[in-house]
């Protein structure tokens, strides 16, 4: 796999999964009235694609990346992820405060880089 390549598609990867798997721990609060264990189905069925992506995501990408690495990645891609989704799909306002604790994370994810340079 060329350097670009294999730097670039575990990235891509942990985005298409936490989209999977945002949808599945969130996406039924829009359905409230839906029975606790149909969700709970559903969610399952959602977040099996997520691991089919995830776990090759992770393997191919501990080639290039430390574990500590792509568990801040994963982190930051979640959190951009579910900031989207919970704007334009829940319709919830992020907060100043909300983006302070984002950055937070942001910032942490930002020195296992450094450390790594």
């Amino acid at each position: 796999m060329p350097d670009f390549t294999a730097r670039a598609l575990p990235i891509l990867m942990l985005i298409a999964s936490n989209v999977f798997m945002t949808i599945a721990w969130y996406g039924h609060l829009r359905f409230k009235a839906v029975p606790l264990a149909l969700v709970i189905g559903v969610s399952w069925l959602i977040a099996l694609p997520e691991y089919l992506i995830a776990v090759p995501a992770n393997r191919w990408g501990s080639a290039v990346y430390s574990a500590a690495q792509l568990k801040a990645m994963q982190e930051v891609i979640t959190l951009i992820v579910f900031v989207v989704f919970s704007v334009f799909y829940l319709g919830q306002k992020i907060t100043v405060n909300h983006l302070i604790g984002f950055s937070l994370i942001a910032g942490g994810a930002w020195f296992l880089f450094k450390s790594h340079a």
